[in-house]
């Protein structure tokens, strides 16, 4: 198996952990697709694959609507996607996933929880380089070889396909999300849902003291309703 089943089974226990805190993204995710291609799923690829994912974390349908018609409502104001990028205790770089109606505010945050947990915010660039930039798709694979779809996805640009208790998992570099989307749907592939993701080339094994260290910043962060997703270079425990 290759990087990204090893960071999947790596994340996956702690991947939308507070159901309110994944609705809260969920929540951003669709006001940001709408404004950006309208509220119609039918039309606006990007919002389909946010609805997609909303269902499975199990966001109740009524939830789902009135988030798309308070991000139609002209007065609801917008997210901008902002990425931190620094370094933890340790030498653990960190690369910080924001969307945020005030990024003055966000700013002040994040470099807060760096200062108190002894790592250092960075400049744009500073460690961004250490990650690649993926997209994924959880499939049904009800029916599907996962060996065949790989050689036939492979022409859309998929770089590893593998199948867990979850289902067929597809992932690939950034750009190829939208080719991937549209064959899949083509061929009535049911999407359970999507999304991009950061993978380190490289991480770092800590002793238990060290990984506490780490632990303590990554929570403070996590726990910001500005942040959507974080990612770093400690290598983590997959017991």
């Amino acid at each position: 198996m290759g990087r990204a089943f090893e960071f999947r089974k790596a994340r996956k226990m702690k991947r939308w952990a507070a159901m309110s805190k994944a609705f809260t993204r969920i929540g951003k995710d669709i006001v940001m697709a709408v404004k950006e291609g309208g509220p119609d799923p039918d039309t606006n690829a990007k919002l389909r694959a946010v609805i997609q994912n909303a269902k499975s974390v199990n966001m109740p349908k009524d939830n789902i609507e009135r988030a798309i018609k308070r991000a139609s409502d002209k007065n609801q104001g917008d997210y901008k996607e902002v990425l931190f990028e620094g370094y933890a205790p340790h030498g653990i770089a960190i690369l910080i996933e924001t969307a945020t109606d005030n990024n003055t505010r966000t700013v002040a945050n994040i470099r807060s929880y760096f200062n108190k947990c002894n790592g250092s915010l960075g400049t744009s660039g500073s460690v961004e380089f250490m990650f690649d930039h993926t997209c994924n798709f959880t499939i049904n694979g009800e029916g599907i070889d996962p060996e065949e779809l790989e050689l036939e996805m492979i022409d859309f640009g998929a770089e590893e396909v593998f199948l867990d208790e979850d289902g067929i998992h597809i992932y690939a570099p950034f750009e190829n999300f939208g080719a991937i989307q549209k064959e899949l749907e083509s061929r009535g592939i049911e999407i359970i849902s999507s999304g991009f993701e950061r993978i380190p080339q490289v991480t770092k094994e800590l002793s238990e003291e060290e990984m506490a260290d780490v632990e303590k910043l990554l929570e403070k962060i996590e726990e910001d309703d500005d942040v959507q997703n974080v990612y770093h270079t400690m290598q983590e425990q997959t017991d």
